[in-house]
């Protein structure tokens, strides 16, 4: 039997000896690749539409070729989660996972996505998104692990090994430098190694099957299209998958000979438009209907704008940068730009990753089965806890003593109704059978059943009353549709209230809608099993963010536009309309999804009088209550703020009550000009389908928090090194449109240190319920030729809990002429529990990469000389151990 070096090296004489050529090394996969047609190739390297009978509705679809065995490839969103047209269970956010610093917990994480995506019948799922925080007003930022390179490389190696684990390949994105707004992308070449490729290199050494390049041009050319990049992603890190492409990223089949090797696509949208393509796609998505009669398009997978929050600037879609000829593959082919044989490697690729995970043997599954929904509740329940994030805890304020259980009011809407997802994006959003409160569950659990809520913000509001509808002078809105005309007298059928419409309705209703004094009304579109739109004055004010034919899954599900559901588990379409006292214009439309549900529609208000009475009775709570919760939530708008008047709210609380404590729902750092005068921050993130039980565990003290902060939370926006207005080339606009990342290796804390900026809450702080002790620090080599760093940990208070040790490098005593280095980065990390007055010795690894710069003079890693500064403690500015390394 032929030893392993033995046998890779007779594999390509095997192959030839047989007559076929060696295109990636593995027989069977160059074998079928010599069956095949060029036809039969070119099918697997671009998005394709299923067969309407079986699509899931998930993001793309790449299709196999029957007459050899080969199936095709279900490809669905996150992250994090599952999104296709049947529900899927929501785990915490990314950055709550992150927030951890628990490598293992995120391996649990990433086998619940792929057990979902498993029971969805999806062969690859588009996570783990492993960019850069580095920039908290880009839009897609929540969605990463933070602003440090090598906490984003261990959890999203993690997550993907875990994923990886059920059988369902995972996807590495978006490579590279998408960080930012910005189309127009330049990065020095230490930094792009150090900071932007470390997480791809993790994700490579853990095997990812595939990796998605993304929209923006990087140091010139398109992402997609950098041959420069590309190879490094194969020659440097020894990437074996296949490079996809973004929706809509590929801008020439000439791509190819770059490293591209699929061509995924958005659309058609609802107004018809499609996206063009070059490689052949076709997106799987259903084909949407004709427009409806408005003409206008449906849909926003991020909830379009909601009372609480500012409109906040468009989306750019302008690509600034160097352009390419636009080239299909069939004129490249026919030209001899691209060749067969480019082709099929590209083709190779992808069957060299199908072969790998049994796919070509019958272990590819595409019937949707039952779900692991216990078993994934306990870890989504577990990471939330895991991810808080005790800010501050002045005095102790934080557990709830029980005596104060009885004279305690929770305050807002996420205090009602948990904030499973904050924002839908791409994310699966939950199951709301699952989603149980933080104030029904601390109830449950403390034993309190009497604990006091005031809502403030109605986000279910109530439904309009039939006084305020009318039509053509009589009661009613008048109701057309293939069933004829009807008159309702009010907008309210419900499964709850006995009378949902018929499955696939269609049907419009018009009339007048009739208000005594003029105001900002709130009107709240809710629905189910059916897509609606909402007009006043002729001018359409409101639509559910799905449409028919939608790449993001084609079925409206709860969690789709709002914070929350309504408190019935409807979608929720909520926006501010200025009314005049008087009357208005009214027509609501509805259309099918494809989920051939009962139709639920409602259409509820929240008037300009019943939110200053409830948010008085809010205030009045907390003035009668012995401790004020305030609840308090933030999505994608305004930047670095809570949404809304939230900040007033805790502010009027603060005023009556001197024991309030805050909540935060947030996936970003926000202000907190109240910060002083509260007694203590609990950081939930979002937690998932779990998080209300979480959140009341750690209210009540049947969990100490121990999460880390895996960004640093500053006071001003301005001092990120983004956003720092010294440096306009760092913004997404950039200068002349051109982004350039100036700062370096300087992300996050590092910026912080090299500017000696005070931050609010550097990164890696959280507090716990007890205190920690560290000792006899001892730094030995290792074998790999990195360190081993041993320490003492004493739990030196009353209470069991983890702690999470961080090490962090200093700068050498003589830098390298021509290389940069932070003050310190992080470089090795830890979560362990200890119990109360339990000691341990712990031992971290420093791997030798992490003592290594990349010296661009050299093109390689080099380790740097002469002495430098190595420091234990529980955050990058709480330091309780160091000693010098040579």
């Amino acid at each position: 039997m032929l030893g392993a070096a033995a046998w890779i090296f007779a594999l390509p004489v095997a192959l030839a000896q047989s007559g076929v050529p060696s295109v990636t090394g593995n027989a069977r996969v160059d074998k079928l690749l010599s069956q095949m047609t060029l036809a039969e190739k070119l099918t697997l390297i671009h998005d394709a539409r299923e067969d309407p009978r079986s699509y899931q509705g998930q993001a793309g679809y790449v299709g196999g070729v029957r007459r050899l065995g080969i199936p095709g490839l279900r490809f669905a969103d996150g992250p994090p989660g599952v999104l296709t047209r049947h529900p899927s269970q929501a785990e915490t956010a990314t950055m709550g996972l992150a927030a951890t610093f628990d490598v293992r917990l995120a391996q649990q994480n990433g086998v619940v996505i792929g057990r979902e995506a498993r029971a969805l019948g999806i062969d690859v799922s588009l996570q783990p998104y492993i960019n850069i925080d580095r920039d908290l007003a880009f839009r897609r930022a929540y969605n990463t692990y933070g602003e440090d390179p090598l906490l984003t490389s261990l959890i999203g190696a993690a997550v993907l090994r875990g994923i990886q684990s059920q059988n369902v390949m995972a996807v590495a994105k978006h490579f590279i430098a998408y960080d930012s707004a910005a189309t127009d992308v330049w990065v020095d070449e230490q930094a792009l190694h150090e900071i932007y490729m470390a997480p791809f290199e993790a994700a490579v050494r853990a095997g990812v099957a595939s990796v998605m390049c993304s929209y923006n041009h990087i140091n010139g050319p398109y992402a997609c299209g950098n041959s420069a990049t590309l190879r490094q992603l194969r020659d440097e890190l020894g990437f074996k998958g296949f490079v996809t492409s973004d929706w809509g990223a590929t801008h020439s089949a000439q791509f190819m000979n770059d490293g591209l090797d699929i061509e995924m696509i958005d659309g058609p949208d609802s107004s018809g438009y499609q996206e063009p393509a070059f490689l052949g796609a076709e997106p799987a998505a259903l084909l949407a209907p004709a427009a409806d009669s408005n003409g206008e398009s449906m849909g926003d997978i991020y909830g379009g704008s909601i009372p609480e929050e500012s409109a906040g600037p468009s989306a750019s879609d302008i690509d600034l940068g160097a352009k390419v000829e636009p080239e299909t593959i069939n004129e490249a082919l026919k030209t001899g730009s691209v060749s067969e044989a480019t082709v099929t490697r590209a083709a190779g690729h992808v069957l060299y990753e199908m072969e790998r995970f049994g796919f070509l043997d019958g272990r590819s599954k595409h019937v949707v089965t039952a779900h692991a929904t216990e078993a994934n509740a306990r870890i989504i329940g577990r990471t939330g806890e895991e991810a808080a994030v005790l800010l501050k805890n002045e005095g102790g304020a934080l557990p709830l003593k029980s005596a104060d259980l009885d004279s305690v009011v929770l305050i807002g809407p996420t205090a009602e109704q948990v904030d499973a997802i904050g924002i839908n994006g791409e994310r699966s959003m939950g199951l709301t059978e699952r989603q149980v409160g933080p104030l029904a569950a601390l109830k449950m659990i403390s034993g309190h059943p009497n604990i006091r809520f005031a809502v403030d913000d109605d986000m279910t509001g109530s439904p309009i009353p039939a006084a305020a509808l009318s039509h053509e002078g009589n009661p009613g809105l008048e109701r057309t549709g293939p069933a004829g005309r009807h008159i309702d007298a009010a907008l309210n059928f419900t499964l709850k209230g006995g009378n949902a419409l018929q499955p696939n309705t269609t049907a419009t209703w018009n009339g007048t809608l009739t208000v005594a004094t003029s105001g900002s009304y709130w009107l709240y579109l809710q629905a189910l099993g059916t897509d609606a739109s909402l007009f006043i004055d002729g001018q359409r004010v409101g639509v559910t963010g799905t449409f028919q034919g939608d790449v993001h899954g084609d079925i409206l599900q709860p969690n789709q536009d709002n914070v929350v559901p309504t408190t019935d588990g409807l979608d929720n379409v909520r926006h501010a309309v200025d009314l005049s006292a008087g009357a208005h214009s009214i027509k609501v439309q509805i259309s099918p999804d494809s989920s051939n549900a009962p139709v639920q529609l409602r259409l509820n208000w929240y008037t300009p009088q019943q939110r200053a009475t409830d948010h008085e009775a809010a205030i009045a709570a907390a003035s009668h209550a012995k401790v004020a919760v305030v609840f308090v939530w933030a999505r994608r708008l305004p930047a670095f703020a809570l949404a809304g008047e939230q900040d007033k709210l805790i502010e009027e609380v603060c005023a009556v009550n001197p024991n309030t404590i805050v909540v935060l729902n947030t996936s970003q750092p926000v202000a907190l000009p109240w910060q002083n005068r509260v007694k203590a921050i609990l950081q939930m993130w979002w937690p998932g389908d779990e998080g209300g039980w979480a959140t009341a565990k750690l209210l009540s003290g049947r969990t100490s928090p121990a999460g880390r902060l895996p960004m640093t939370w500053a006071t001003r926006l301005q001092d990120y090194p983004a956003t720092d207005p010294r440096y306009p080339e760092r913004s997404a606009e950039g200068l002349d449109h051109k982004t350039t990342y100036s700062e370096g290796v300087n992300v996050g804390y590092r910026w912080f240190d090299h500017e000696d900026i005070e931050p609010l809450f550097a990164f890696g702080h959280g507090l716990s319920y007890t205190s920690f002790a560290y000792t006899a620090l001892r730094i030995e080599r290792a074998g790999d030729g990195g360190l081993d760093v041993s320490f003492q940990i004493r739990n030196t208070g009353k209470v069991d809990a983890d702690e999470v040790p961080q090490i962090y490098l200093g700068t050498p005593g003589e830098a390298p002429e021509g290389a940069q280095f932070p003050k310190r980065s992080l470089v090795a990390f830890d979560r362990i529990h200890l119990q109360a007055g339990e000691s341990r010795q712990v031992t971290l690894h420093v791997a030798l990469r992490q003592l290594q710069y990349w010296s661009t003079a050299s093109g390689s890693w080099v380790l740097a000389a002469g002495k430098r500064t190595l420091s234990v403690g529980a955050s990058s500015r709480d330091l309780r151990l160091q000693q010098s390394i040579d």
